[in-house]
């Protein structure tokens, strides 16, 4: 059965049925975390870096942020069984896709944002897919912990 996790959403499950899978990420990011002990897993589609440009709107959706969201998806692991010294976390995204000139930067500060934050928090990640300036898909999928990367026009490729 697969879960859908929207944009600037986040999902965790223990469920052995489940495939979490997220679409159209461009300059977003999506982030999986994954024990393979625990059978834990869950995954953000966070759209911004930092929480600090609507503090208001990150309280109500905190997902939409990575230093909000992040901390949310490894907090709600945890509860969940998961153990920050076994999790595997995989990244997809930080494409420049609407700013052709790289004005902005969207996805080169959301990927930053997101090796800051597991770099705080002690975490590496397992594997990547970043970049680019193709939208991409990414699915977890809960029996086996493998995350999968579909790039458009570009094919599937497993993290």
């Amino acid at each position: 059965m697969n879960i859908v996790v929207g944009i600037g959403d986040y999902k965790v499950t223990k469920e052995p049925s489940v495939t979490l899978i997220t679409y159209s990420l461009g300059s977003c990011i999506g982030v999986t975390v994954y024990d393979p002990v625990a059978k834990v897993g869950g995954m953000l589609h966070f759209m911004l870096p930092e929480s600090r440009i609507n503090p208001e709107r990150a309280i109500e959706r905190p997902a939409i942020f990575a230093d909000t969201g992040l901390p949310l998806l490894l907090k709600e692991c945890e509860k969940l069984g998961a153990d920050r010294k076994r999790i595997q976390v995989k990244v997809a995204g930080g494409a420049q896709i609407l700013d052709a000139s790289d004005y902005f930067k969207i996805g080169k500060r959301n990927y930053v944002a997101v090796r800051k934050i597991l770099w705080q928090e002690g975490i590496l990640i397992s594997g990547e897919e970043i970049g680019g300036v193709l939208n991409r898909t990414m699915a977890l999928e809960m029996p086996t912990g493998k995350v999968w990367v579909k790039i458009s026009g570009d094919g599937v490729k497993e993290l």
